[in-house]
């Protein structure tokens, strides 16, 4: 793709320009695509490489190639999904226990996005690529609840740019350790790679982004326990988990942010992603979607009531 720039569009950054532009011509590609053409040098400004804080002069000659679809090699499987929503821009997933949402090291099948590509066929987006397609958020393999996948790359733009802004309603619910005295809060502390460990999260004043997360204390168990609401300002990677934790409020069987091991044998933390909500890519109408507690968090509940 080539474009030149014109008086209206310069002094803007290279990506920024780039995005406005192939939307002018009607060319889904997220912003985040196009910075990852830029450091991979697909992206030449009067016939010379530009780096991503390059701002477009006056008559400048943008190119922009684009690379040919890599074919995906995930496999589609017959896996049953529990759909709370579907239509032609989205599909609502309450995801149980234990799936991971996307292939990885270690998870190359029996992932949502292998259950997706059977149920869905060539009707996911593509913009996250080949290992995510239709994939615009997700949660940890052992948080259940409420996720949404995107089916074309419109719909895919349109809500990651309301999770960008945080203007999505994500709402979750936990047991944590130690009961409350002051029943709602807020917990504000930028998240980051764990200088030490990085295979953990913590709060990283120096080099984490900037995190919120809202809780309201829905009752205080007894042996110690409490069943919490989460709300999310912000959504960084085990976001909930390491907040309660800074708190001293741990997630019950999480090992890795709480004690390593618990009388309650769990598969991980007791987390549920049950409330989201969001305008409609197509309808422009705000829409929210709950899922219900999973059968193990009710039970947990009432053995610590």
């Amino acid at each position: 793709m080539t474009f030149t720039v014109d008086e209206a569009t310069k002094g803007i950054r290279i990506d920024k320009y780039l995005a406005q532009a192939c939307e002018e011509k009607d060319i889904t590609i997220s912003r985040s695509y196009l910075q990852t053409l830029i450091k991979e040098q697909a992206v030449w400004v009067n016939g010379k490489v530009v780096k991503a804080n390059y701002k477009v002069c006056v008559k400048d000659q943008v190119v922009c190639t684009i690379p040919q679809p890599k074919k995906l090699e995930i496999e589609p499987e017959d896996i049953p999904l529990d759909i709370l929503y579907e239509d032609n821009d989205i599909i609502v997933i309450n995801k149980g226990k234990g799936m991971v949402v996307h292939p990885a090291a270690g998870h190359y099948s029996g992932t949502i996005v292998n259950a997706l590509l059977y149920h869905c066929r060539d009707n996911l987006s593509g913009i996250n690529g080949v290992l995510r397609p239709g994939i615009v958020h997700r949660i940890d393999m052992n948080t259940t609840g409420v996720i949404v996948v995107c089916k074309n790359d419109k719909a895919h733009t349109f809500i990651a740019e309301q999770l960008k802004v945080h203007s999505i309603t994500r709402k979750y619910e936990a047991i944590v350790y130690n009961t409350f005295s002051t029943m709602e809060g807020m917990v504000e502390g930028p998240i980051g790679r764990h200088p030490i460990d990085r295979k953990k999260m913590c709060i990283n004043h120096k080099n984490g982004k900037d995190a919120i997360t809202h809780y309201r204390v829905i009752e205080n168990l007894g042996k110690g326990f409490a069943h919490v609401e989460c709300q999310l300002e912000t959504g960084r990677t085990h976001q909930i988990r390491v907040h309660m934790a800074s708190i001293s409020h741990p997630l019950l069987g999480d090992d890795v942010y709480g004690p390593a091991k618990s009388k309650y044998k769990l598969q991980g933390q007791a987390l549920h992603a049950r409330v989201l909500g969001f305008i409609h890519p197509t309808t422009k109408a705000y829409v929210e979607f709950e899922a219900p507690l999973p059968d193990y968090f009710v039970e947990l509940l009432e053995k610590l009531k």
